[in-house]
């Protein structure tokens, strides 16, 4: 093909260039009209051409017409800026290269624009060329600046999830460093409130977006990466829930729920807490609740006496590194809440990992967490330090050992037990003894349903209907259904779970099950 290079062979005259052609042009840069595809195709009609538009590196933008077959050398000349703009012919076509350049000093293109057709290019031609190479460069840096508004709005999500990830395994000074250059300010308080707004997917971008600016910059809010109708927010301020209840009443099919005010380093206990009160949320008429403090058995326990217990039995851990330690109770604690999957999505980690670091807790506290009992001994445990504090932060050992056992002899405790369990005997379905089958086999219905004799979607059916009456969400899992765990572990309906490492003295010794 013989060819012949031009520095300007394209003319781009003023736009008050008159006729029809002109009008439609302008037309391309309405706001509905914006489309490369749209504005290529109307070029190769009015030019009689077939266009090809392409970046830089030879990557398709739009096309209309024919297959161009381009020179390599040609075009990377073009898109290096060595030359702006390119004629060649070979008998049967006559083709332009128009470099669509970038803003600013540098030469190179970003994109190159290719248009050939039979006829030469007359001045008309040449015109509605150079127009049009003029619009398809707004449109082209329109479209960067918008990719490059999606990368940064993308990279400021992904910096307030790290920082959220941070917070859940207790590592608040990272947390704070990382906060500290883009939300200066935000962690200063050693105390947060945790909100979890459920909303619809299709929707969670707008609404994370409407949370961020009703927080006004006042609050963490983070997509959560666990449930897609989720959108977490971390509040340090007083007036944050205030803000979100305001933006949930006047969004019909959304709902709010809060935890109490946490440590910093409880931002996973307050994660949990927020959840469930989502659930109690749903069938508010405000569509919004915060955790309820209840009375929960460990309250009704020693206090000294639970303490002292807890530190016994995490004493294992202590030979670990500080960073470590407060990592695998983190996702232990947030683990005996919720699947592996949803913790290993809210912590940025694999499932794998999520069961790797259970296992090593498990291993160490001569634990077997695949028992239900078990986990639900371990979750007081988990929690009562992450509330109080280490025991004794010298790695004394307690003067007096206490056992679990003891642990569950308070009248208090007693009372409250048979009160909860107590309200299952007026059902004639005997909701207690197929609650109490299904505990024992592990929250399993088949085993539980061969031993009361009935089919297991029966088991199921009866601990549905168990929810209502005690107040507690038992299928999915988690504090509600340790409770009603423990309930039977103090009136003796489930025997009590032996925990503890073979010898523990040695952290990693081998654990007898």
């Amino acid at each position: 093909m013989a060819r012949r290079m031009e520095e300007e062979p394209v003319s781009r005259p003023s736009y008050g260039t008159e006729g029809a052609w002109a009008r439609e042009l302008l037309d391309q840069l309405r706001p509905a009209g914006r489309d490369l595809n749209r504005l290529v195709a109307w070029l190769a009609r009015s030019a009689g051409a077939s266009v090809r538009l392409q970046e830089a590196r030879g990557g398709l933008l739009a096309e209309a017409g024919e297959r161009l077959a381009l020179d390599a050398t040609v075009v990377a000349d073009v898109a290096a800026g060595r030359v702006s703009a390119a004629a060649l012919e070979d008998g049967t076509r006559h083709v332009r290269l128009v470099g669509i350049r970038h803003p600013g000093p540098d030469p190179a293109a970003s994109a190159v624009l290719a248009v050939a057709r039979r006829e030469p290019f007359d001045r008309h031609t040449t015109e509605i060329l150079g127009h049009t190479a003029g619009v398809l460069e707004l449109l082209l840096r329109e479209r960067e600046l918008a990719h490059a508004d999606h990368r940064l709005r993308q990279a400021t999500a992904d910096l307030r999830l790290a920082i959220l990830q941070l917070l859940m395994v207790e590592d608040t000074v990272s947390a704070r460093r990382v906060a500290a250059g883009l939300w200066p300010g935000l962690l200063e308080s050693d105390t947060a409130r945790v909100y979890v707004i459920e909303g619809s997917t299709g929707e969670r971008d707008r609404l994370a977006e409407d949370c961020g600016a009703a927080t006004r910059g006042g609050a963490l809010v983070v997509r959560c990466p666990a449930v897609d109708e989720h959108v977490i927010v971390l509040g340090p301020a007083a007036e944050v829930e205030e803000r979100l209840r305001s933006l949930v009443a006047v969004r019909p099919g959304t709902y709010l729920g809060g935890s109490p005010r946490q440590r910093l380093a409880l931002t996973a206990t307050a994660y949990g807490q927020a959840v469930t009160a989502l659930a109690v949320a749903r069938f508010s008429p405000e569509r919004a609740a915060v955790y309820a403090e209840r009375t929960r058995p460990a309250r009704l326990m020693d206090p000294a006496a639970l303490h002292a217990w807890s530190a016994a039995l995490l004493r294992p851990l202590d030979t670990l590194p500080y960073h470590v330690r407060a990592e695998l109770l983190a996702t232990t604690r947030l683990g005996l809440e919720f699947t592996a999957v949803s913790t290993a999505k809210v912590l940025g980690v694999s499932r794998n990992t999520v069961r790797a670091r259970m296992d090593r807790v498990a291993a160490l506290l001569g634990a077997d967490f695949s028992a239900l009992a078990v986990r639900a001994v371990a979750h007081i445990a988990l929690n009562t330090e992450a509330a109080h504090g280490p025991y004794d932060p010298e790695g004394n050992a307690p003067a007096a050992p206490v056992t679990f056992a003891d642990l569950l002899g308070g009248d208090a405790l007693r009372g409250w037990a048979q009160g909860l369990l107590g309200r299952l005997d007026g059902d004639g379905r005997d909701l207690r003894g197929t609650l109490r089958a299904w505990l024992a086999a592990d929250a399993n219905a088949g085993p539980a349903a061969e031993a009361r004799g009935v089919h297991a979607q029966t088991v199921r059916e009866h601990v549905r209907a168990a929810e209502p009456v005690l107040e507690r969400r038992l299928l999915s899992g988690g504090t509600d259904l340790y409770e009603v765990v423990l309930a039977h572990l103090v009136t003796g309906e489930l025997p009590v779970p032996a925990l503890g490492p073979a010898n523990p003295d040695q952290a990693d010794a081998v654990v007898h099950r």
